[in-house]
């Protein structure tokens, strides 16, 4: 691993630092919009007042804190694969270049010493038996804050929340009572836990911490202008009969279903995934400010 010197200093010195996914770079956004994203995400970090940690894998060296060069060459780089946890040694150990999902980079920086990672949708159920993203498992054996807007769209939301119970994931709605879901601020499914500011966000892991709870506390940011969720829902359900006809399965569903539901919206979709991102790194740059005070 290595650590881009800002960052190193910055965790030696207590500072506020984000990590930051790099598959939204990789594999989530169309170029030059990729690279255009990643350069507005580690700025919005940066205006709130705290140091940006882009995490990607580099030639098989895990990277944490990418400089302006390394992030222009993984946007450009259409050879880079997407590291999850089952594939992360093997691409280090050949010498790949890819981007990190929410599962790897939650590890990643957690091994680094970072406490806050900003990222889009987690992973979660999907409808299809068996079907389960890796960032459950990861966020219920880190003891890492991740600031989201809710799991994706596509998922089926209900078994998500579910799982993330019994896997005793601290879920934090962020000014919310409810679960929010991507594209939507809201969905019909309460949450355990509101906080009202980052601030409380940050107490709220320091004493999870304090007490040796094992997981993430997963705080979920609604998306300021989102779509209403009914909307979203018949998208998802025309997206996935028209997957299930043209035999779309495996690792090509998701991104079918999320270009199907992009071209459903109008392109609205796109829109909403970059203003969440963008909010939820400027949340989450508060929220380490307000650790790194606390300490």
């Amino acid at each position: 691993m290595r650590v881009h010197p800002e960052v190193a200093q910055a965790l030696r010195d207590h500072q506020a630092v984000v990590a930051l996914e790099s598959t939204v770079i990789t594999h989530g956004l169309p170029r030059p919009m990729n690279l255009a994203l990643a350069q507005k995400l580690e700025d919005t970090v940066r205006q709130a007042g705290a140091i940006p940690a882009t995490i990607a894998i580099l030639k098989g060296e895990v990277v944490v804190g990418l400089t302006p060069d390394e992030l222009q060459a993984i946007a450009a780089d259409d050879t880079a694969d997407k590291a999850s946890l089952w594939n992360l040694g093997a691409l280090v150990a050949q010498g790949k270049s890819a981007g990190t999902t929410v599962a790897s980079t939650t590890f990643l920086a957690h091994k680094a010493g970072i406490q806050v990672f900003a990222t889009g949708g987690v992973g979660g159920v999907h409808p299809h038996p068996y079907d389960e993203s890796a960032d459950l498992l990861e966020l219920s054996r880190t003891p890492i804050l991740v600031v989201s807007a809710g799991p994706k769209s596509i998922l089926d939301l209900a078994a998500t929340l579910e799982r993330l119970e019994s896997l005793g994931v601290a879920l934090l709605g962020y000014k919310t009572n409810h679960l929010p879901a991507f594209h939507s601020p809201s969905s019909p499914y309460p949450l355990p836990a509101r906080v009202e500011s980052a601030q409380e966000a940050a107490r709220a892991f320091r004493a999870a911490r304090t007490l040796g709870l094992p997981g993430a506390s997963l705080v979920l940011n609604p998306i300021s202008k989102g779509l209403e969720f009914s909307q979203v829902q018949r998208w998802v359900e025309q997206a996935t009969q028209e997957a299930a006809r043209a035999g779309v399965g495996g690792k090509a569903l998701t991104p079918f279903l999320l270009r199907r539901i992009s071209e459903l919206s109008g392109g609205q979709t796109d829109e909403a995934n970059l203003r969440l991102l963008e909010e939820n790194a400027r949340l989450a740059a508060q929220i380490a400010l307000a650790l790194a005070q606390l300490s």
